[in-house]
């Protein structure tokens, strides 16, 4: 079964949800037989590459907020966020466009490696203060992945890259996703926000035990080798 999850890097709700999400899924039993990926959405896709604003600037003069209501919300996400486990340090956080953080996550799908690349890229925007639309920033990341820099390279400027990010953009506007994180399990049901570890175990419980219905277990273990299939793949 899959649990796709819509998630900007420059969301602080999208990393608590990631961890709760994480809480969940660890206890749920059934967890070997669902697949997790992870779907590109933009925040503010208006942001340069290069920081002009300081985070609080930034919720300030791009946002609306007085500066008495950014203090306050920042205090309060923070402690949200250290309650999952997290460290975040606003005051450190370069606020900078994440386009080119979601085109090294589309290459690291390809690797199976989107989950580990969102996990590099909410640290390094949240708690190590690192700028996630540089190059060699994202090239230390993708490795630290298991990716190497020609790979991350490959996903900074081949346009099929940002093609795949703006397909997942645009999947989000015909779903009706208008904030993130967004987990939508099995195409039938959803869970919006960092909800807390409960709510996604009973979500998961219900998408699956419908899922397994429409798609038994084989009445026997498989031990699997090389075969061939309708479609023509022999491997």
């Amino acid at each position: 079964m899959q649990v796709e999850i819509w998630s900007d890097v420059m969301c602080p709700f999208c990393y608590i949800g990631k961890r709760n999400f994480e809480a969940a899924f660890e206890k749920f039993t059934n967890a070997k037989n669902i697949e997790v990926s992870w779907k590109s959405f933009q925040l503010d896709p208006t942001l340069p590459e290069k920081e002009e604003l300081d985070h609080e600037q930034y919720l300030i003069e791009r946002k609306g907020f007085s500066k008495e209501q950014v203090k306050g919300m920042l205090n309060h996400v923070a402690q949200t966020a250290k309650n999952a486990g997290l460290n975040y340090h606003f005051d450190k956080v370069i606020t900078v466009n994440s386009f080119n953080a979601h085109r090294l996550i589309q290459m690291a799908k390809t690797k199976g490696l989107d989950d580990a690349a969102e996990e590099q890229l909410f640290k390094a925007y949240f708690t190590d203060g690192k700028d996630i639309a540089d190059k060699a920033t994202l090239t230390e990341l993708g490795k630290a992945i298991g990716l190497i820099e020609q790979e991350v390279n490959e996903a900074l400027t081949n346009e099929i890259y940002a093609a795949k990010v703006n397909r997942d953009i645009d999947e989000a506007q015909q779903i009706g996703v208008r904030g993130v994180p967004f987990f939508v399990f099995d195409r039938r049901y959803a869970v919006s926000g960092a909800q807390p570890p409960e709510a996604f175990t009973q979500t998961l419980e219900k998408a699956f035990s419908e899922w397994r219905e429409k798609n038994p277990e084989p009445p026997f273990e498989l031990t699997e080798g090389p075969s061939c299939t309708p479609d023509g793949h022999c491997g």
